[in-house]
């Protein structure tokens, strides 16, 4: 879970799964929570490809030319 302070908020959730959650004991609060971190984490990894793909491109493209600096390093 995220750290820092709390801030509460509303959320609307399906009333079906929000009854199942309170039988079963779910932290709703925590679970909620949870969930938006993993979303921003996935978010954030996929923009963070996206935004360097090119880099990423052009350094495979530089090492499939040259190889690697340190391929004499190597145990394999």
């Amino acid at each position: 879970m995220a750290d820092g302070p709390r801030r509460s908020t509303n959320l609307t959730i399906s009333e079906a799964l929000v009854e199942q959650a309170r039988a079963l004991g779910v932290n709703m609060s925590a679970a909620a929570e949870d969930g938006i971190l993993r979303a921003v984490s996935m978010v954030s990894d996929e923009r963070f490809a996206a935004d360097n793909r090119g880099k990423m491109e052009a350094w495979n493209t530089w090492l499939a030319e040259h190889s690697s600096p340190l391929d004499e390093f190597r145990a394999f």
